[in-house]
């Protein structure tokens, strides 16, 4: 459940506390039992989440740690992808459109005309920076495993 939903569910337990148990002590009581569910749900469900995380980290380790690289390599595979088109959009493209502007390539067609040709074609950023950002998140984690010492395998 969203934590939006788990607040409503937590304010319309606590007015039926409050209109079952007329006594304020009581009722205290009651709230105070039904605040600790709440707690234990959202420290339950935290759990849950972390069990899963832990469960994809052991598979990341045994896919990385396979002889194969079209196992293993596809990480780095990726990576190499989006250095490269990183370099090809904020280096090599703006590069091309000056060269494109400055001397206004042409071609003759089979007609006979003259005909400009069109200018690089320009990367769709959105996925590649979620592309990107991902890889990011999944290096930040190999940060951490060489600042803890942990060894690794040449190609």
């Amino acid at each position: 459940m969203d934590p939006v939903t788990i607040s409503g569910l937590f304010s319309v337990g606590k007015s039926i506390i409050e209109r079952i148990w007329p006594d304020p002590a009581k009722q205290q009581e009651e709230i105070r039992k039904l605040a600790k569910l709440h707690q234990e749900g959202d420290i339950a469900r935290m759990n849950a989440e972390v069990q899963l995380l832990v469960a994809q980290m052991k598979i990341n380790e045994k896919e990385a740690a396979h002889k194969s690289i079209f196992v293993a390599g596809w990480r780095p595979f990726v990576g190499w992808v989006c250095g490269f088109a990183l370099a090809y959009q904020f280096i090599l493209y703006p590069l091309l459109l000056w060269i494109w502007a400055a001397f206004s390539p042409t071609f003759i067609d089979a007609a006979g005309l003259r005909q400009a040709i069109s200018p690089p074609p320009i990367l769709d950023l959105g996925a590649l920076f979620t592309l990107l950002l991902g890889m990011l998140g999944i290096g930040a984690m190999r940060s951490y495993d060489k600042k803890q010492g942990t060894g690794t395998n040449s190609i």
